[in-house]
C-alpha cells in the first residue's frame, strides 16, 4: 500500500477521529460487537507502532478497516471448528479485504449507526450510555466517570459489566428498526450530548475545549434529525449544541486560558450559528411539548441574544431553570438554577439553595460546587472564605485551564485592595 512521504502532524488526533467509524464499519459487517471491539483496538495499536515508522497510508480508514477485519478473520478460522456461525463470517471477511471493496462498502452513516447499535436493550440506560461514550465518542474511563460523576473504578466495572451482558444475551449488533431507533432515542440523545460537553469543556488535560468531539457530537445529532426530523428533543438538542457551540472562539484566550461567559467578546460569537439555533428552537418549541434539551437551549438562546453581559435576562433564566427542576431535576440543574436565583435575588439566595447539595455524594467531592460557592462568596463580599472553595476546586478539578483559572481568581482576591480579609457589600 502506498505511504505518504511526510508524517501526519498528529496521528493520535487522526486515530481518535477514525476509530468510532472503522468500529462502526466492523461491527456493522461481522454483528459481533465485542469482537469487532477488540480487533479494532489490535488495529489501533498496529497503527501507533507502524505509522510513525512508515507514513500514514493514504487511506488510513481503509488501512484500519482492512487489519481489523483480518483479525476477526482469524478469529473466526481458530473458532470455525466448533461454531458453525464463524463459518460464514470468515467467508464474508476473506472477500472484502481488498481497500477498493472495503470503502465501496462504507456507510457513511456508520456512526450513526453504531451509536443507536450500542443503545443495546440487554443492557440498562446508564451502561447504554457509558459504553457508546466509549464506541462512540472515544472518551477515556475517566472522562466518562467524570460525566457520571462517580469515581472512575466504578466507570471501569460498569463498561466490563455492559459488554458480559451484550455477550451473554446472545442478541447480535445490526442497524435497529425504526421501531427499536425510536425506543433506543433517549440514551441515544444523552450520549451525544455527554459528547458535545466534553468537547466544548473538557474534563481532564491540557486544553479547554476538543473540537474534534464537539463537531462530531453535531454532525452525528444532525444525522440524527435528519433520520427524525419531527422530533423536537433531537431538534432541541441540535439547537443547544449549536448555541453553545457559537461561543467557542470567544471561550479562551491567546494562551488557551478560560474566558467566563460575562467576560467574552460577544463580537466573537458564530452569528449563523445562532440564527440556526434559534430558528431550530422555534420551530420545536411551536409543537407543544417541552423536553429536557429544548429547554436548556432556550437558557442558552437567553444568553446569545445578550449583547452584554448585564443585559442577560435573568429573571427568564431563573423560571426556565425552575421549570427543568420539575422536568428532568439533577445536581448539575440545582447548581445552575442556584446562580440564576443569586443573579436575581442576590448571592445570599445562591448560597441557600446550594445548601442542598451539600450531602450529595455525586458532587461533594467534584470542583464544581466549591467553584460556585466561591463565585457567590465573592459576590457576597466574603473574600476569605471565596479563596478558600477556589482553592478547593482547583484541587479537585482534572482540567488545567479550569485549574488555572480557579488558582487565579483566589490570587486575584488576596491581592485586591479590601484584602482577604474583608468583606464588601455589594449592590
Amino acid at each position: 500500500m502506498a505511504m505518504r512521504a511526510t508524517l501526519e502532524p498528529s496521528i493520535e488526533h487522526l486515530l481518535r477521529e477514525l476509530t468510532p467509524q472503522v468500529l462502526g464499519a466492523v461491527a456493522r459487517r461481522f454483528r459481533d460487537f465485542s469482537s469487532a471491539e477488540d480487533a479494532v483496538q489490535e488495529a489501533m495499536i498496529a497503527a501507533f507502532t507502524q505509522w510513525p515508522r512508515e507514513g500514514v497510508p493514504e487511506n488510513p480508514r481503509g488501512w484500519l478497516i482492512q487489519v481489523a477485519s483480518r483479525r476477526m478473520a482469524d478469529q473466526a478460522r481458530s473458532e470455525i471448528a466448533r461454531r458453525e456461525r464463524e463459518t460464514a463470517v470468515a467467508s464474508d471477511a476473506e472477500t472484502t479485504v481488498p481497500a477498493g471493496d472495503i470503502e465501496s462498502d462504507m456507510d457513511p452513516n456508520d456512526t450513526l449507526i453504531l451509536l443507536f447499535m450500542c443503545c443495546h436493550p440487554a443492557l440498562s440506560s446508564s451502561s447504554a450510555i457509558a459504553l457508546t461514550l466509549r464506541a462512540v465518542g472515544g472518551l477515556t474511563t475517566a472522562e466518562i466517570a467524570n460525566a457520571f460523576l462517580v469515581p472512575e473504578a466504578t466507570m471501569a466495572q460498569r463498561i466490563s459489566r455492559a459488554k458480559q451482558s451484550i455477550k451473554a444475551s446472545g442478541v447480535r449488533f445490526r442497524p435497529p428498526s425504526s421501531q427499536e431507533r425510536a425506543e433506543r432515542l433517549p440514551a441515544a440523545l444523552h450520549v451525544l450530548y455527554l459528547i458535545f460537553n466534553e468537547g466544548y469543556a473538557s474534563s481532564i488535560g491540557a486544553h479547554l475545549q476538543r473540537l474534534d468531539l464537539a463537531r462530531e457530537a453535531i454532525r452525528l445529532t444532525r444525522g440524527a434529525k435528519a433520520l427524525l426530523p419531527e422530533d423536537g428533543e433531537v431538534a432541541g438538542l441540535l439547537a443547544l449544541m449549536l448555541l453553545t457551540d457559537a461561543r467557542r472562539a470567544a471561550r479562551t484566550g491567546s494562551d488557551e486560558e478560560l474566558i467566563p461567559l460575562d467576560k467574552q467578546d460577544r463580537t466573537l460569537w458564530d452569528r449563523a450559528e445562532i440564527s440556526e439555533g434559534i430558528e431550530l428552537l422555534t420551530a420545536a418549541l411551536s409543537k407543544g411539548s417541552i423536553g429536557l434539551y429544548q429547554l436548556q437551549a432556550a437558557i442558552a438562546a437567553v444568553h446569545d441574544e445578550a449583547a452584554r453581559a448585564e443585559d442577560t435576562d435573568w429573571p427568564q433564566i431563573l423560571a426556565l431553570y425552575e421549570l427543568l427542576k420539575r422536568v428532568s431535576p439533577s445536581p448539575m440543574v440545582t447548581l445552575n438554577h442556584a446562580i440564576a436565583a443569586a443573579m436575581v435575588h442576590g448571592p445570599a439566595k445562591g448560597l441557600e439553595l446550594l445548601k442542598t447539595l451539600d450531602s450529595d455524594g455525586r458532587l461533594t467531592e467534584r470542583h464544581r460546587l466549591d467553584a460556585v460557592r466561591a463565585h457567590l462568596l465573592e459576590m457576597l463580599g466574603d473574600h476569605k472564605s471565596a479563596i478558600q472553595h477556589y482553592r478547593t476546586a482547583a484541587g479537585r478539578t482534572t482540567s488545567i485551564p479550569e485549574r488555572n483559572y480557579l488558582i487565579a481568581q483566589a490570587a486575584r482576591l488576596e491581592d485586591s485592595p479590601s484584602g482577604p480579609d474583608q468583606k464588601t457589600t455589594v449592590p
